[in-house]
């Protein structure tokens, strides 16, 4: 994957459908200016936070649930047309209206820096998002691809780490704001697959029983932990199995 869209946004949960069908409509014009795809996942495991979590990224309400999605591109340069070309494209303003409140949902542009396991056939993600010193970048890959036989040998299907390239900010939301972003720090937006919640789920008890080791992990980690959040999405759309 060369480069991809990331967005988190607030549904309210009576508008699952809704959100479905404005997706896969959307989708549909995406894919004609270029997308090669998009996936969009419901979250399932949502926790709050003492300083950052999903919830306050995007300002969601008690009946709201957090939607974190992606879409894939070719690479930066096709993305940057493509939104240019959207914004005047008919097709795009006869979409159905976005059934959620588009002003709090926060987007970016990101670029993977690591990448292993395949991308398809994940029956739940986990979401995380994070701000990283720009100086710490090659500290923080060489991180992931330490972590990663980690997580593979607990069951995880693949992973993707994106660094932020083009993440604006928002009046109201950003990326920036979700993460307590710091000046000469870049918003990470990552995503680790997994087969179902249940082995997610083992796997993370597994891990979290090793209590001291990944607590030295933690302090040795290239970024502040702290402001990190992360969640547990199921799958609702996924233009590869559509």
């Amino acid at each position: 994957m060369s480069y991809c869209t990331g967005m988190v946004a607030p549904v309210p949960a009576a508008n699952r459908a809704r959100y479905l069908e404005h997706a896969t409509a959307a989708w549909k014009v995406f894919k004609a200016h270029g997308a090669l795809r998009m996936v969009e996942t419901w979250g399932v495991d949502v926790p709050h936070g003492k300083l950052t979590d999903f919830h306050r990224a995007v300002e969601a309400k008690p009946d709201e649930v957090v939607v974190f999605s992606w879409i894939v591109w070719r690479d930066r340069p096709a993305a940057d047309a493509a939104w240019q070309a959207m914004m005047s494209d008919p097709a795009m303003q006869a979409l159905p209206p976005m059934p959620f409140d588009g002003k709090r949902m926060i987007h970016g542009g990101f670029a993977p820096v690591f990448e292993q396991g395949g991308h398809t056939g994940a029956g739940y993600y986990q979401g995380f998002v994070l701000a990283v010193p720009e100086a710490n970048k090659d500290a923080y890959v060489g991180m992931a691809g330490d972590a990663w036989p980690m997580f593979r040998d607990a069951g995880a299907l693949g992973t993707v780490e994106a660094w932020g390239e083009d993440v604006p900010r928002g009046q109201r939301t950003d990326f920036h704001r979700a993460v307590h972003a710091e000046d000469g720090e870049t918003v990470v937006f990552s995503w680790i697959r997994w087969a179902d919640r249940a082995s997610c789920d083992a796997a993370t008890a597994r891990m979290q029983a090793a209590g001291e080791q990944m607590q030295e992990q933690m302090q040795e980690m290239p970024f502040d932990g702290k402001r990190m959040f992360w969640a547990g999405f199921e799958p609702i759309f996924d233009s590869a199995a559509a």
